[in-house]
C-alpha cells in the first residue's frame, strides 16, 4: 500500500515550535512582521517614518504623532496573556487532526478552561472569517448531515431537536483527489438554505453531485450545473464512490467531535466546523499554518468574550 504523504509529513515539532516562538520577543516580532510586510505604515496618515516607545511596546508615527501598538485592532488586542501562550495555543489547534478540548488546552497552556475557551473560539473565529469568502470550483461532491444525538422518545431523521443541520461540500480535482472543504450550518434543509449556500460558497462553473434530496436542485441558483445520484439509505449509500471524499470528510468530522467534544453548541457549531476546515485545506503543509494563522489573526477585527458567547449565525 503506498504511504500517505499527508498523515506521514513532518509538520512542525515541539521543538521547532519552540525554536521559532519561544520567547514573547520572537513572537512580537512575528506579528510584527505579518501586520506590516513592507515595513510599518501608520493607520491614520499612512506614513513610514517612526520611532518605538519601547517602555510601552507602541510605534509612534513621526508625521503625525500617532501611537501605535502592533496587536491594535487584531483579535490580540486588549489581552492580559502573553503572545507566547497565543501562539501555544495556535500550534494546538493546528497541528491536531482531531482537534482539542478547552479543558485540555488550557491545561497544557496553564490557564483556566474560561481563558482556554476564549482563545480557541477567537482562533476558530479567524479561521472562521479567513475561509468565508473562498468558493469552491470544478466537481464538487455535496452532502446534509447534522450534528447531536437522538433524545430519547423524541423525533428521529434530520429535524429532531437537538441536531444542527449543516452542509458538506468537497472540492475534487482532475484526477479524483479531494482538494477543498466546505462546511457550513443551515437552518434546515431547504431549498433557500442551500441557494443561499451555493450562492456564496459555489463558483458559477461548478458541476455539483448530490444525492436525491430535493433541495439540493437550488444550486443551480448559483448558476452551477447539478447532477442528482439516487443512493437509496444506509450503509451501501454512504460506500458509494461518488460521494467517497464528502463522506470520509463527514465520518472524520463526527468522529473528531465526538472523541474530543462529545457534544457541542449549537450557536458555536459555525466555528467549529471552520477550525476543520481550515485544518483540511491546508492539511499538505502542518509546518506552515501557525504563520498562516497569524497573518489571518492580524487582519481580523477584534471580538469581544461577551460577542464570543452570543454570536449566533446562518448563513
Amino acid at each position: 500500500m503506498a504511504r500517505n504523504a499527508v498523515q506521514l509529513q513532518k509538520g512542525l515539532s515541539e521543538a521547532e515550535f519552540d525554536r521559532l516562538y519561544g520567547t514573547e520577543e520572537q513572537c512580537r516580532a512575528v506579528v510584527i512582521k505579518l501586520r506590516w510586510r513592507e515595513g510599518f505604515s501608520c493607520p491614520v496618515c499612512g506614513g513610514t517614518s517612526y520611532s518605538e516607545i519601547k517602555t510601552r511596546d507602541l510605534f509612534q508615527c513621526s508625521t503625525c504623532r500617532r501611537q501605535t501598538s502592533p496587536i491594535a485592532g487584531t483579535i490580540f488586542a486588549s489581552t492580559k496573556l502573553p503572545l507566547r501562550t497565543w501562539f501555544r495555543a495556535m500550534y494546538h489547534l493546528t497541528q491536531s487532526k482531531q482537534g482539542i478540548s478547552s479543558i485540555e488546552l488550557g491545561r497544557r497552556l496553564g490557564v483556566r478552561q474560561t481563558t482556554a475557551w476564549m482563545l480557541k473560539h477567537k482562533l476558530q473565529q479567524a479561521m472562521m472569517e479567513r475561509d468565508g469568502r473562498k468558493r469552491l470550483k470544478g466537481r464538487v461532491e455535496i452532502d446534509d448531515a447534522v450534528l447531536g444525538g437522538e433524545r430519547s422518545g423524541g423525533k428521529r431523521g434530520r429535524g429532531a431537536p437537538g441536531k444542527t443541520p449543516f452542509v458538506a461540500a468537497v472540492e475534487t480535482t482532475d484526477d479524483g483527489k479531494p482538494a477543498q472543504l466546505k462546511l457550513h450550518r443551515v437552518a434546515g434543509f431547504t431549498g433557500q438554505a442551500i441557494s443561499r449556500f451555493a450562492m456564496n460558497s459555489l463558483d458559477p462553473s461548478c458541476t455539483v453531485v448530490s444525492d436525491g434530496l430535493a433541495c439540493f436542485h437550488r444550486v443551480t441558483d448559483a448558476g452551477c450545473q447539478h447532477q442528482a445520484i439516487l443512493t437509496g439509505s444506509g450503509p451501501a449509500a454512504v460506500r458509494n464512490p461518488v460521494f467517497k471524499w464528502v463522506n470520509t470528510a463527514l465520518g472524520n468530522i463526527k468522529s473528531a467531535i465526538t472523541g474530543t467534544y462529545r457534544a457541542i453548541s449549537t450557536k458555536h457549531v459555525p466555528r467549529y466546523l471552520a477550525e476543520f476546515e481550515y485544518r483540511f485545506n491546508r492539511r499538505y503543509d502542518l509546518a506552515s499554518m501557525i504563520p498562516r494563522l497569524g497573518y489571518a489573526i492580524v487582519k481580523a477585527p477584534p471580538m469581544p468574550y461577551r460577542l464570543l458567547k452570543l454570536a449566533e449565525t446562518y448563513g
